[in-house]
């Protein structure tokens, strides 16, 4: 029998990988030289392709931010299956969560009918939980929701067969410094971390190891918290209520990525600390 260190799914067979989902699979947070987002997906993607003869590996991400999980599934879900590759990652149902009123069982439901669609399309379907949310000031009041969510998504990938991207465990992202200054997305060392979780999950030799120890930060002070949390409601939290009041969302005039090649992604991203 395999120690729990033996990974149990063969990454040399993953030729084609598709990021399905919203701002966190397409990068939002993590800018490349070109104003494009990158992103823990793309990153992993470079991990998946380093594993191939150059230009061999196929890669699309199909992900926009904002999207609800309907529209996911009725629009990027059918792209994924028409591209049939081994690997997609399926991370979705995070902005239904966080809207008011909304019920993690109903949103779980409709999750599974989209993974069991996709598990009978493609090769393999990697699911993500939710992050804990209790030092995230916006969402703290939604850890409970988030848990119950994400206990659903572990057992729809029981049932599946599903490898999970285990991000509520993933304790190195609850350091600030793994987001973005909108609280809402992480940052390029935060997708970095996420990218390299991915890989041993999927069974890749990682060059980090990702929840390895931040440096040391000197103590912050009860003022200089109090002014960075009245600037970041200032510059973030006004407008993203704002949208939620208007009915609008960060997607409605962003398209996905699409089709991209990880050697050039691997030419462009920025190395992190």
């Amino acid at each position: 029998m395999a120690d729990e260190s033996t990974p149990l799914i063969l990454s040399d067979a993953y030729g084609s990988y598709v990021a399905v989902g919203d701002s966190f699979s397409e990068g939002v947070g993590d800018p490349g030289p070109d104003g494009t987002f990158v992103g823990w997906a793309d990153r992993l993607a470079v991990l998946l392709a380093d594993r191939h003869p150059e230009h061999s590996f196929r890669y699309a991400n199909l992900a926009v931010r904002g999207k609800l999980l309907d529209q996911i599934v009725a629009d990027q879900v059918p792209r994924a299956r028409e591209l049939a590759p081994d690997l997609v990652s399926f991370c979705a149902g995070g902005n239904d969560i966080i809207r008011p009123g909304t019920d993690p069982d109903d949103v779980a439901e409709r999750f599974e009918r989209a993974v069991a669609d996709l598990s009978g399309s493609v090769g393999t379907v990697m699911v993500t939980t939710g992050f804990d949310t209790r030092d995230v000031p916006v969402l703290r009041h939604l850890r409970g929701k988030i848990a119950t969510y994400t206990a659903h998504v572990r057992a729809i990938a029981d049932r599946y067969d599903c490898p999970v991207l285990d991000l509520w465990s993933l304790k190195s992202v609850q350091d600030r410094r793994a987001w973005d200054g909108d609280r809402l997305h992480l940052s390029p060392e935060g997708h970095t971390r996420v990218a390299l979780r991915a890989g041993q999950v999927l069974g890749i030799p990682v060059p980090a190891e990702p929840d390895q120890p931040w440096p040391a930060l000197p103590p912050r002070g009860t003022l200089e918290v109090r002014r960075d949390n009245i600037q970041w409601a200032r510059e973030y939290l006004v407008p993203w209520i704002g949208r939620r009041l208007r009915g609008e969302s960060s997607g409605d005039h962003a398209s996905a990525k699409g089709s991209l090649d990880p050697y050039t992604i691997k030419q462009q991203i920025r190395p992190t600390a």
